[in-house]
């Protein structure tokens, strides 16, 4: 299953955060930009990592924000945040992250397909670097292999 589109409302570059709460919010209000969520989503993301932990946080620098499929989704859709300051989420050994995507499935059956889809992504080492250092959506699109 490829990837959903990336449009430029999803897509937020060298912002500022000031804890993970925050972090989560821009790429919660990029999906709901993106028609991708409704508001409600953002609170979702946040209390899953409020029970569960920072399990997002998947790799070095990148946390991969998500909820489970439910009203707030609209249809699939994924967004990108770069932080210019990374923020912790207590994660020991992947914080500060950079880089938050943030990822909304309408249907479970579809969930792990795109998560495997954006883990190819990153089997490129340096696609983390590259993502936080990009400087417009189309760069972004292009390592993320997306399409508009």
């Amino acid at each position: 299953m490829p990837l959903p589109p990336v449009p430029d409302t999803a897509i937020t570059l060298g912002a500022s955060a000031s804890d993970w709460r925050a972090a989560i919010g821009l790429v919660g209000a990029a999906l709901t930009a993106s028609g991708a969520t409704t508001d409600e989503y953002s609170h979702e993301m946040i209390r899953m990592i409020e029970e569960h932990g920072p399990y997002i946080v998947i790799a070095p620098g990148l946390a991969l924000a998500h909820a489970r499929p439910g009203p707030a989704v609209l249809h699939d859709g994924l967004a990108v945040a770069t932080l210019t300051t990374p923020v912790a989420f207590g994660n020991p050994y992947n914080d500060p992250v950079r880089v938050v995507l943030g990822l909304a499935v309408a249907s479970a059956a579809h969930h792990l397909s795109l998560v495997s889809e954006i883990a190819n992504v990153f089997n490129d080492s340096d696609a983390i670097a590259r993502l936080a250092a990009a400087a417009s959506a189309d760069e972004v699109r292009g390592i993320l292999g997306a399409s508009a």
